[in-house]
This record gives C-alpha cells, structure tokens and sequence, in this order.
C-alpha cells in the first residue's frame, strides 16, 4: 500500500515536472516562425537571423532538458 503511493507520487511529481517542458516547445516554435517570416522579407540578412535563431532554440531547449532531468531524477532517484 505505501509502495504503490510511492510510486503514485513519483509519477506525479515527474508528470509536473514535465509540464515546464511545454514553454520551450511554444517558445521554440514562436521562434522559428518569426525567423522564417524575417527571412522572407529580408532574403540577405538570412545569415545573421540564422545565426540568431539557433542560439535561441538552444537556450530554449537547455530549459527543456532541465525539466527532463528533474523529472527523470524524481523518478529513479528519490
């Protein structure tokens, strides 16, 4: 009986956990769009906004990936 809560609460936890994970993937999304709308109406600037872009969907994927590790950690470690 405690066992099974246990695990309830682990699986709760980690689904939590889990949820920080939508921002980036809206944010990401929001990010690509906006650089492929820049890039149409500025075709020779498409190397800087590049550029830009790819740090962005790195700073915002670092985010998710911490969500996964805490979520990952409430499940196998606690």
């Amino acid at each position: 009986m405690i066992g099974d809560l246990t695990i309830l609460g682990k699986a709760i936890g980690a689904g939590m956990a889990m949820i920080g994970a939508l921002g980036p993937g809206i944010g990401i999304g929001l990010l690509v769009s906006g650089a492929l709308q820049a890039i149409g109406r500025n075709p020779d600037a498409s190397g800087n906004i590049q550029t830009n872009m790819i740090l962005g969907i790195v700073f915002a994927e670092a985010v998710a990936i911490y969500c996964l590790v805490v979520a990952l950690i409430i499940l196998f470690v606690l």
